[in-house]
């Protein structure tokens, strides 16, 4: 009997989507470049389960029911490709395949492009929620041709998370829309784990606080507003010791953060359609600076003396508490609203068909930055599908109005003490910007005119002016 669906690709995403498949009642044929990965998987995992493993692309292809439904889990860039050109000669009109990893959406639309000249429908589909997610239900966010997706949909509905509103998969859009919003989603996830991390600094560098008091706290906070995946694995983390004796793992953790890629595009994607992500910018510029630890042991020694970074607060009480929270909570909201903001702007340009309701929703169960909020931004896109900014929503406004002297008082505390918050700064810089009704750039423009002729507009009249500054 065929196979419903065929894997490429058996490295532990892989591994735990085929499983997850399988135990949803599909029959999966599953390849690996290296053959000896795939036995490894069949005598282990797979054993016993509705799960074939193949040597060759032409045998594993011939072993599905039409039209073919193949997913790559390879790595994003000419990996892809490579499977594709291997691919292709077996493959017949109709066939489907799924880039499930994490491809920049621009060399998504050029596969879909290219696949469709031969009649075979190509998918950029994003999946959320990690080793875990992808075993037990990820939030999954394909983009292609409609009439091909009605065809994945039931496999789909099967193996993704569930929310209290629905199965966590929809249709994202057209051409590559599904890998454009993983994207954004994963700069969203960049700046939500910044904002936490600096929240934690300030507590355990300001406050003296340890990870176990730390922790707790982030426990409490999971149980209102800041309800999320993050805040609950970081009371998690900051708890964990490898025996009872051992210090807590945190403390031992190398500070140098990796990345993959994925905050960046967002950042070069923003840049080039021209919309501020100060946040998500500054998380990336955040990694990117943990990385460079040589540079930073070799200047901290010239600053040691710096009495500012030896600055040490008292132990917080109940206010200071409530003080992180709402800014944790405003400075999020903030985040949440820029990669909104860019979906929104960028959907418009390129008419992918993107609803943000629908993203809002699907993000509530599976993914990495589902949280409770996300039920609020679904329902305020669902109020205005138009909504230029969702800080000028009313719930969020109601939210952000009574937080903004606390999360000054963050702020200002921060810098008397020396500890660097980039992102929440960012959020702030964002937020005070978005509501000033005048900024300084009527400056900026007079300077470009001065120096390069390049105009400007004014408030009393229309057109565009040129002056001859220097007389």
């Amino acid at each position: 009997m065929p196979n419903d669906v065929a894997l490429i690709g058996l490295a532990v995403m892989g591994r735990n989507l085929v499983l997850n498949m399988e135990r949803n009642g599909f029959s999966v044929a599953v390849f690996n470049r290296t053959y000896a990965v795939t036995e490894e998987f069949l005598a282990g995992e797979a054993g016993g389960k509705k799960i074939s493993g193949f040597k060759t692309l032409e045998s594993l292809i011939a072993s599905l029911q039409r039209p073919r439904k193949i997913i790559l889990m390879v790595k994003a860039g000419p990996a892809v490709d490579e499977i594709l050109n291997q691919l292709i000669p077996f493959l017949e009109k109709d066939d489907i395949l799924i880039d499930a990893g994490n491809s920049f959406y621009r060399d998504t639309e050029s596969r879909v492009s290219r696949l469709a000249e031969r009649g075979i429908h190509f998918f950029g589909m994003g999946v959320s929620g990690g080793e875990e997610g992808a075993l037990w239900g990820p939030s999954m966010m394909p983009g292609g041709d409609k009439g091909a997706y009605e065809l994945l949909a039931p496999i789909l509905e099967k193996i993704s998370a569930e929310a209290d509103s629905g199965r966590c998969f929809t249709y994202v859009g057209r051409g590559g829309a599904g890998h454009f919003v993983k994207m954004v989603h994963n700069g969203i996830e960049y700046a939500d784990m910044q904002l936490i991390a600096e929240i934690y600094d300030l507590m355990r560098r300001s406050f003296g606080m340890n990870p176990l008091e730390i922790s707790e706290i982030f426990s409490q906070w999971n149980k209102g507003p800041l309800q999320s995946y993050l805040i609950e694995i970081t009371a998690e983390i900051l708890k964990f010791r490898e025996t009872p004796e051992s210090p807590f793992l945190v403390d031992l953790i190398l500070d140098k953060a990796g990345q993959k890629g994925t905050g960046g595009w967002t950042v070069q994607t923003a840049l080039e359609e021209g919309i501020p992500i100060p946040t998500i910018c500054a998380a990336v510029d955040a990694r990117t600076l943990s990385s460079q630890k040589k540079e930073r042991l070799f200047a901290a020694k010239k600053y040691q003396n710096l009495l500012l970074l030896k600055s040490k607060a008292e132990r917080p009480g109940k206010e200071w508490m409530e003080k992180l929270m709402r800014t944790l909570y405003a400075a999020k909201i903030c985040a949440y609203a820029q990669g909104f903001g860019l979906m929104s702007a960028v959907n418009k340009n390129h008419g992918f068909g993107i609803d943000l309701a629908e993203i809002a929703r699907i993000w509530k169960g599976g993914c990495i930055i589902r949280a409770a909020f996300l039920d609020r931004i679904q329902k305020a896109y669902d109020a205005d599908t138009a909504l230029l900014n969702l800080i000028t929503a009313s719930g969020f406004q109601d939210d952000l109005t009574p937080s903004a002297s606390a999360w000054q008082d963050v702020l200002n505390f921060s810098l008397r003490h020396g500890i660097a918050v980039p992102a929440l700064s960012a959020s702030w810089n964002y937020f005070l910007s978005s509501v000033t009704e005048n900024l300084p750039m009527n400056l900026i423009q007079a300077q470009r005119d001065y120096f390069g002729a390049h105009t400007y507009e004014r408030k009393d009249k229309p057109g565009s002016f040129h002056t001859r500054w220097k007389r």
